[in-house]
Formats: structure tokens, C-alpha cells, sequence
């Protein structure tokens, strides 16, 4: 008995000297911050300018007949025990008269189980078709095929299960695909890795990204908004990296939507086993007749908002494991006094971070970017918001909107701090627009201020730094101290948590082999240093605060 005892300890100090070897081997933590920035030159031999996949690609047409379902995904809901099934049947239309489908004319069916057969659970959902209209003469108008999002109930958690969706009464269903449930809800279950990607679009960068993430086998993806840039094109088809440059001329911003449907049926292999959870871009405002605006991402995806307590689709929450994931909305009202801050605040307070010790939030326009690109854009929402964030310690924050790779050191207010987030920007997914290259602390680089604020939310809250090596001026004349690493690369990251305290982010140049790593760190939490604090620390941005947009503009 002595000596079986003796071999079980020896085999669990094994275990655990290998664990921490893991975890504190030759991989940087956040226990090292700060770290001095860094910035890796551009490979002027890798192509920064993507080029769109053609309709005539064989992974984006259509490859079903009649009202079998195609562009099939799962996204999850806000609790390991729920998950939805999304698909689309029938043709879409295009052209100056469309006449939308019936949506009641085919069912919302999904037979489930843990079995391939039988499956022996049924749900049903809703359905809906949506237009994309425009009220000028020569424009294509759009409608939809028929969307179908049916909700999933009572599942278990780290369970696979199969499924077929469609209408059985016409004998249109799918074939058979199959999901992983998330963990349950604890400070020791994890997904093993959620894949991070932002800006992706459709081309052939952006198939290099899916490919690279495909080989790192998610359990769950997080896209940080900027999908399938449909808003590229004009009705007729024509696109441009540049709407603004070549389309300067059109009386509305055009749309081709078709590039939406094509966008579905490229992701559907991945994403019909790996839930996919969507953030809202400014690509996806797409404006048409009677100033409707983010009408077809509203409509293709499902969102667990009401689940979460949200009123709208462009905020919502949910668990993954011991993670608790809060996704904002960076283009709809975020005042204090709207409706969207009043819900992260009553959100942020219902976490339980002895059951989900992790807190990532996500939305689209980074607040802490060195890239000229969209620099201080966002502004107003960091004035908004920032305090809550710090004041609840989120541990990390993804976003997108800047084509290039930035990871920043724990911060707060523009100024190294243990306590705040590290923020990450990943808008690197591969799309046509330019890849981002000038940083603002580049020479004759800093943007004029009045031109930063962003487009759709307007109002001016960037103003010049009043301490620090920047003070007295609108940018930095070096890499800022918070800014950790940058890189003007397309790729992908990983999210790996390990335990309530340790979770390592890789980042995966497209350019590189699969076995390789652009950027890796363990980001550590230390609770007991950073506590939840019970009131907001006021800064001297909240000054600024009636300068925040209340609506979002429709300009």
C-alpha cells in the first residue's frame, strides 16, 4: 500500500512540475510587464492587399437544390446548456423588382442527439427574409433566401451531439453535422482554444486565415467584427478596395449582398461544427431606404441577447466555461445614460468570478491603437466606458477595425497599470482593404485631430495627452510604453485558459508554417491584487462625457 501511495504522489509531483513548466516555462507572462515595445518591420515581400474570391469559386456558389438548407452555423447561447442552428433555404433575389419568399411556406426544424441514429430530440424556431432596398433609380434592390434560427435547450455540457436541420414535411433536410456543448460554468473547465479573428472578408488571405485556424482545432470562434465587406461593392457587383476612392459619385452607400450569401456557404464547413459568436463592425451598417441600417447581419446571425438580459443584438453575453465573454456594440448609443451602458453595468455586476474567474469583453474599434489608422477613433466610447471595464477588472479586451496586430501591456487611461485589461487588437483576418502599416508616432504621421473621430457615432472626445512623454500633444513621438508588440501581418490567435489564473494567447502569422508563433504570452490574473473594486474611480475624461454621441448617426 506504502509503495502504491509513494508512486501516485511521485506521478502528481511529476504532473504538477510539468504543469508549472508549462505555464512559467520559456513563454513571457504578464508578470513580466511592462515590456519594452516592440515593433516588427513589415515583410515587404508578403502581399498586404488581398484580392476578393470570385462568384465563380466553387466554395462560394450554391451547392443545394430547392429549399434544402445551406450556409449552416452554430453560435451559442448564453449558457453551456443552450446552443442555436441558423441556416438559409431557398434562392436569394436580386434586381430592381424582388419579391420576398414566404417565410411560413417552409418549416424550422432541428432533429438532434447524441446518436447519429436515432437522433431523438426535435426543436423548432423561427424564420424570417430580409431586403435590402434602395430608393434610387438603377440600383439593385436584394431579398433573402428563407433565414431559420432554431434554439436548442437542455443539453449538457463538454457532450457532442449530431444534428440534421431543414423541413422533414418536403423532405429537405440537411445532412448530418455535429457540435461540441461548452464546459459547464466553473473556475476548472475550459474550452481547450477559442480562435480570435477580426476584418476577415472573403478572399484569398482570408482562406489562408480560416485554413491556419482550421489546424488549430477551436472549440469555439469569436469574430471581432467586419465580416464579409459586401459594402465594397456597388449593387451591379463591382467592387473596389476604396468605396470612397472609386464610388465618390453614388447617391447611397451601395451594397452587393450577394457577397453575404457567398460568405455563408465558404464558412459553413467550419462553422457547422464550431460555434461562431459575431461582433458588430462598421462594415455591417450598410444603409438603405428609410435609414434601416445593420439589417443583414441583424438578420443572418442569432444572438443570445435576450438570453443575457439585452434588449438589442448588437450587445449580448454569455458563459464558455469559466469565462465570461461581454460583447459590446461599438456603433450604438454607449452614454451613461443609454440603454446599452445600463445593461453592461447590471451584466458586469451579476458575474461570479468564483464561477467564471475570467472576464474578456469585445467590440470592434479599439480604444488602444499606435497604428494611423482609425488612431483615437473611438474615444468617445473609451471616455463612456472605461472606468466600468476597470473598475469590474475585465482581463482581456479583443477588438478589430485596424487591419495589423497589436497587443498592449495592462492598461488603464493611457498609462501602464497592473490592474487594467491587456487590450488586443487582431482586425488582421485577411480582407481587401489596405493592411495597416503607419503607426501615428511615425514621422508626419499623426492625424489631424479633428479628423479622428469616427465616422457613424460622430462627437470629439481625443483631445492632446496632459502628462506623460506625450504630454501637451495629440500623439507620441515613439512607440508608446503601453503598446507591447505590433506587427502589420495577416493571421489569427488562440486563446488558451488554463486554470482560473493563467491563460495563453498565441497569435499565428498567416505567412509563417502551422507549427510556428508570431506572438505568445501568458496573461495572469492576480485577484487578490487587483479586487473588484465597489465603486468607479472618476478620471478626467468623464468631464467630457456630454460630448458622447447619445444615437448613432445615420450620415
Amino acid at each position: 500500500m506504502g509503495l502504491r501511495f509513494g508512486k501516485v504522489a511521485a506521478a502528481v509531483l511529476i504532473f504538477a512540475t510539468l504543469n508549472l513548466f508549462q505555464i512559467h516555462g520559456e513563454i513571457p507572462t504578464t508578470l513580466d510587464e511592462p515590456f519594452d515595445p516592440v515593433t516588427v518591420p513589415l515583410d515587404k515581400s508578403f502581399r498586404g492587399n488581398a484580392i476578393d474570391l470570385p462568384d465563380s469559386d466553387p466554395r462560394v456558389k450554391r451547392s443545394v437544390l430547392g429549399f434544402h438548407p445551406e450556409q449552416i452555423s452554430v453560435s451559442l447561447s448564453s449558457t453551456f446548456d443552450s446552443v442555436w442552428i441558423s441556416w438559409i433555404t431557398g434562392e436569394f433575389q436580386i434586381g430592381e423588382n424582388v419579391k420576398p419568399l414566404n417565410p411560413k411556406t417552409v418549416a424550422s426544424v432541428v432533429h438532434y442527439g447524441k446518436l447519429r441514429f436515432p437522433m431523438t430530440h426535435k426543436a423548432n424556431g423561427e424564420s424570417l427574409v430580409y431586403s435590402q432596398l434602395y430608393p434610387f433609380e438603377g440600383l439593385q434592390n436584394y431579398t433573402s433566401g428563407i433565414i431559420h434560427h432554431v434554439r436548442l435547450t437542455g443539453l449538457e455540457p463538454s457532450t457532442l451531439y449530431y444534428y440534421r436541420c431543414g423541413d422533414p414535411s418536403i423532405q429537405a433536410m440537411s445532412d448530418i453535422y455535429y457540435f461540441k456543448t461548452m464546459p459547464i460554468s466553473s473556475p476548472k473547465s475550459y474550452p481547450s482554444r477559442i480562435a480570435v479573428i477580426g476584418d476577415l472578408g472573403l478572399t484569398f488571405n482570408s482562406s489562408s486565415t480560416i485554413e491556419h485556424l482550421r489546424r488549430n482545432k477551436p472549440d469555439l470562434i469569436l469574430l471581432v467584427g467586419d465580416v464579409c465587406y459586401a459594402n465594397l461593392y456597388l449593387t451591379n457587383g463591382t467592387g473596389s478596395d476604396c468605396y470612397s476612392c472609386s464610388f465618390s459619385d453614388t447617391p447611397i452607400h451601395e451594397t452587393f449582398q450577394p457577397r453575404w450569401d457567398y460568405w455563408g456557404r465558404f464558412m459553413q464547413p467550419l462553422v457547422s461544427k464550431v460555434p461562431i459568436m459575431m461582433v458588430q463592425g462598421n462594415h455591417e451598417l450598410e444603409e438603405q431606404a428609410e435609414n434601416k441600417t445593420f439589417v443583414s447581419y441583424s438578420s443572418r446571425f442569432a444572438f443570445p441577447s435576450k438570453e443575457s438580459g439585452s434588449s438589442s443584438k448588437f450587445y449580448y453575453s454569455f458563459n464558455a466555461g469559466g469565462i465570461h465573454f461581454i460583447v459590446l456594440g461599438g456603433y450604438v448609443a454607449y452614454n451613461r445614460s443609454d440603454d446599452q451602458y445600463k445593461w453592461l453595468e447590471k451584466d458586469l455586476a451579476n458575474v461570479d468570478r468564483e464561477v467564471t474567474p475570467w472576464l474578456v469583453a469585445t467590440w470592434h474599434p479599439p480604444w488602444y491603437t499606435t497604428y494611423q489608422a482609425h488612431y483615437r477613433e473611438s474615444e468617445c466610447m473609451k471616455v463612456a466606458m472605461e472606468d466600468l471595464l476597470y473598475q469590474y477588472r475585465v482581463d482581456i479586451v479583443f477588438n478589430g477595425h485596424v487591419h495589423a496586430y497589436e497587443r498592449s501591456n495592462r492598461v488603464y487611461n493611457y498609462n501602464i497599470d497592473p490592474c487594467g485589461p491587456i487590450y488586443i487588437s487582431i482586425g488582421d483576418g485577411g480582407n481587401r482593404e489596405k493592411m495597416a502599416i503607419s503607426h501615428a508616432d511615425d514621422p508626419d504621421s499623426c492625424p489631424e485631430p479633428s479628423t479622428t473621430p469616427d465616422a457613424i457615432m460622430g462627437g470629439f472626445c481625443a483631445f492632446n495627452f496632459t502628462a506623460g512623454p506625450a504630454s501637451g500633444q495629440f500623439c507620441w513621438d515613439q512607440q508608446p510604453d503601453y503598446s507591447a508588440y505590433r506587427e502589420s501581418s495577416f493571421g489569427h490567435g488562440i486563446l488558451e485558459v488554463k486554470n482560473e489564473t493563467h491563460a495563453l494567447w498565441t497569435w499565428h502569422r498567416n505567412q509563417d508554417m502551422y507549427n510556428r508563433i508570431g506572438d505568445q504570452i501568458y496573461v495572469v490574473r492576480q485577484p487578490e491584487r487587483c479586487p473588484v473594486q465597489s465603486e468607479v474611480i472618476e478620471f478626467w475624461g468623464a468631464q467630457n462625457l456630454q460630448n458622447v454621441p447619445s444615437s448613432v448617426s445615420s450620415d
